[in-house]
Order: C-alpha cells, then structure tokens, then sequence
C-alpha cells in the first residue's frame, strides 16, 4: 500500500541542499525564492548546507544524509524541498535512514528525483516530482507549476486533474514576462505519441531524471520488483523519464539496461518529459529512441510532456494511480491518491 503525505495550509518547508546549495552567484536568487514563499504564507526552515558550494556538491554526502534525516524527524516541518538540482545527491543515499521516514512530502526533480525514487520504492511512501524551491521565485507562477500546491494538498483517497501546459519555454529570447515570472513561456506545448494516434494508459506513476535515477539498478535503492509486489499490489507501472544532458546513444544505452533490469515488467507505458539535451549522435535522434523503445516493450511511449528540465512542469507524484491521454496535441494526468 500507497502511504501518502498531505501540505498542510501555512505548513513549514524545510530547505536542505542534498545536492547543490547557494553559491556566491546565485544567492540572491535563492533567498528570493525563500521571501516569495514566506510572502504566500509558508514557513521557512533553512539548513546549514543550503549555503554551502564545495566541488559540485553542497556538503560531504555524510552531512547532507544528516540533514535530511532531521528534516524528516522534526515535527514542525511539513515538506522538503531543496534549492534546485546538482549533480552528486547518489553520494548521500547510504547515509539516510530509510526506516526512520516519515510521511511527509519530498518535492524536486533534475538530481533530486533520485532521492524520491529511492524514498518510494524503499519505503511505499509517496513522493513529488515538481518544481525545486528557485522556480518558484517569481512574483508570478504559470499555471502549471503552480499545481504543486494542489496536488500536495490532495488528501488520502482524493484524485487531482493537471492539463498541458499551453506554451513551454523555448529557445526564442524570453518575453516582458519575465521580469515577474523565473521563466517565458513562447513556444506552444505539443504532447506527442510514437504511434502518432491518441492514446490512453494508466498505472502507477515512477520514475526521474534518467541521468542519474539508472544508476541505482541493481542495488539496494532500485528494486523496483520489491515495491510493486509489495506497495503496488502487482498493478502495471508508468514511467516517467526525463533527459537532462545524455546525447541519444547513451540516453538508448540507459533504456536498454533497464529493460534489462527488469524495470519495465509490468509496465503500462513510459512518458517522456520535455529535454534541452538528446543531443542527436551519428543522426540518431531523440524520436528514434522512443521509436526503438516502442518497438521493443510493444508499449504506447509519449513524449514532450510538461516534466523535466524544460519549464514549466506538473507535479507527478511516485506511487499515484494515474491515467494519461494525449489527444489532438494536449494532454490530461488525472492522479489517484489510493492505497
């Protein structure tokens, strides 16, 4: 069974840098993420790494692990969130404890989304792929980011509707509405399928930034077997996946190795986040890979979803029950927060 936490109103977010923290250059960005969200009525727990920068990470692997664990055992803190992404969250996953997590929201992506897949398939709690605590630093919130809120307050039983996104940011110079919002929003949002008809699935949702989310196969962090059996009831799986800087030929390798994981027994289908990288090799693009990868599973695969490192992002929550249609171009997640 499906454990899942719920924000409360006025709650207390707990920042901790389990990746990068604030360096010199980006720490007026960062506190004033942490004004707007006092502004909207959150309280706001900083820890000691969240100021720290050393060498592509913000503390020792140790010390983040620490700080993560009193975060989750501090009863005044209802979620978790860290600055932004990183590069080297895998070093401090054999220093959090597992068996001592509460039920309270972990929300991020880009490095993070390894400590949420980790969390949920080792403990059946749920966890929330959204928007780190510097995209929400703008005076304004689209729409679509803005559904964290929404989606962290659904209770135990509820469900939570997202819709696609209308425009994306692209690579057009950014409009007047940045000067409120941390991101433009110029390109219109196309949700696509392989097949190119509509298409409909459903399962429970997991998945991550694929950079560094396949590098738990095959230890204790990754069995992703242990967890349907034991938390999913044995119902299918949906992936979601997102490419943050692999060129294509790795991006395949990484698919292939978790099929050969078994990672994608049981699966209903795979969604695709948008990606500033899938940088072609050889002319092997991105649409290849998702052309090979439908081939192979014989699964419906959608990609340029509003997930991942090409703003704005819904909140996909591990564990949830959804289902996913793409029609005409747009597309629809309803969640299911059921044990």
């Amino acid at each position: 069974m499906i454990t899942y936490p719920i924000l409360q109103p006025g709650a207390v977010l707990g920042v901790t840098a389990s990746s990068l923290g604030a360096d010199e250059g980006h720490r007026d960005i960062f506190d004033e993420a942490v004004e707007r969200m006092r502004q909207r009525g959150y309280g706001v727990a900083l820890a000691e790494t969240v100021y720290k920068y050393d060498k592509a990470r913000s503390a020792p692997g140790r010390e983040r692990g620490s700080e993560f664990n009193q975060m989750m055992q501090d009863g005044e803190i209802g979620l978790i969130i860290p600055p932004w992404g990183g590069e080297l969250l895998i070093e401090m996953l054999e220093f959090i404890d597992f068996d001592e997590i509460r039920p309270k929201w972990v929300l991020g992506f880009s490095d993070i989304s390894l400590l949420l897949l980790a969390i949920t398939l080792r403990t059946g709690i749920a966890t929330a792929h959204g928007p780190s605590l510097g995209d929400l630093r703008g005076q304004q919130t689209d729409e679509t980011t803005a559904m964290w809120q929404k989606v962290l307050s659904t209770p135990s039983g509820g469900s939570i509707v997202q819709q696609s996104s209308p425009k994306h940011e692209g690579p057009e110079e950014a409009s007047a509405e940045a000067l409120t919002s941390p991101f433009g929003q110029n390109t219109l949002t196309v949700w696509k399928s392989v097949s190119g008809q509509d298409v409909s699935l459903k399962g429970r949702l997991l998945g991550g930034c694929i950079d560094v989310i396949r590098h738990i196969i095959g230890t204790p962090y990754g069995d992703v077997q242990r967890f349907n059996s034991r938390f999913a009831g044995g119902e299918p799986i949906v992936w979601y996946l997102e490419n943050c800087d692999l060129n294509t030929a790795d991006l395949r390798r990484s698919l292939v190795h978790m099929k050969y994981a078994g990672w994608f027994e049981n699966c209903s289908g795979i969604l695709f986040g948008r990606s500033g990288g899938n940088q072609p090799l050889l002319g092997y693009t991105a649409e290849d890979v998702y052309r090979d990868l439908a081939e192979d599973l014989q699964l419906p695969v959608l990609y340029d979803l509003d997930f991942g490192h090409v703003p704005p992002q819904m909140t996909l929550v591990n564990g949830a029950y959804a289902e996913v249609e793409v029609a005409g171009g747009r597309g629809t997640v309803k969640q299911y927060f059921y044990e």
